[in-house]
């Protein structure tokens, strides 16, 4: 295109790049959803169904994105490991967010027919994120940590509070007050012994948040091809592609086997 005398204006637009060879972590949030859970009448203390619709836009985001090797969500929080030797968007950090967010957002919308056929959106849900970088897998780790240990911390809470509210018949005042300064064991004891339920039996999808990784597909096996004693076996190796497809666990990212499963999280 040719210049014009207005051309001077792109002298305003300062690069933004992301510090190569560390890991990047996108982490999106949904805004304002204590509102928006409201107004759509989502069930507490855990909707499935909107659960099952963010680990679809996560999915969904992933299968688009291959240098995203990991993703993490709970409640309408999602976080994405990108490689560390990504450069996607030559590591532009405004042109990565901006991107990532809006497809997300995008399917999010697109499925919510799916997961909520009865319920038509009364107003369009948002999302807003941010990148950190991360220099070390032992930082990469215990990020994820971090993120499942609020899981835990946070359902743990929530099952609690609205088993008084919904079956106790508490007010959401008194039901808080009633928590305050009790630890793990003590919110434990109040859903046994008052509401018969035994936290551990609940949903892994409620208790560990969703995992959202590569798997890798192991290829068919290939018959043994029967040489004749005039042919002389080929000594050239065929370089075989991994084959992945996309995954939703529920499971521990806190301890050693799911990372030492996958070493290629963090090695890529």
């Amino acid at each position: 295109m040719a210049g014009t005398k207005f051309a001077y204006v792109r002298n305003f637009e300062l690069p933004d790049p992301l510090l190569p060879d560390v890991f990047l972590v996108c982490r999106l949030d949904g805004h304002s959803f204590h509102r928006f859970s409201d107004e759509h009448g989502f069930v507490k203390p855990n909707d499935e169904r909107a659960l099952q619709l963010m680990d679809h836009a996560a999915k969904s985001l992933m299968s688009e994105y291959n240098d995203i090797v990991l993703g993490f969500g709970e409640s309408d929080e999602f976080s994405f490991l990108l490689q560390k030797r990504t450069n996607l968007y030559n590591r532009r950090h405004a042109k990565i967010l901006t991107t990532l967010t809006s497809y997300f957002t995008s399917c999010y919308v697109f499925n919510w027919p799916r997961y909520f056929p009865d319920t038509p959106l009364r107003y369009p849900p948002s999302f807003d994120g941010r990148i950190v970088v991360y220099p070390t897998e032992q930082a990469v780790r215990d990020y994820f940590a971090w993120r499942q240990a609020d899981t835990h911390i946070n359902n743990l809470y929530n099952t609690v509070f609205w088993a008084l509210v919904q079956q106790g018949m508490q007010s959401t005042t008194e039901a808080h007050a009633n928590l305050r300064g009790t630890v793990s064991a003590m919110k434990h004891e109040i859903l046994y012994s008052r509401f018969n339920v035994n936290y551990n039996d609940l949903s892994a999808r409620f208790r560990k948040g969703s995992v959202v990784v590569r798997e890798e597909i192991s290829p068919p096996s290939e018959p043994k091809a029967q040489n004749s004693s005039a042919e002389k076996p080929s000594r050239v190796k065929k370089k075989v592609k991994i084959r992945t497809h996309v995954e939703i666990l529920h499971c521990d990212i806190i301890g050693d086997e799911f990372w030492g499963a996958r070493p290629n999280i963090l090695s890529q």
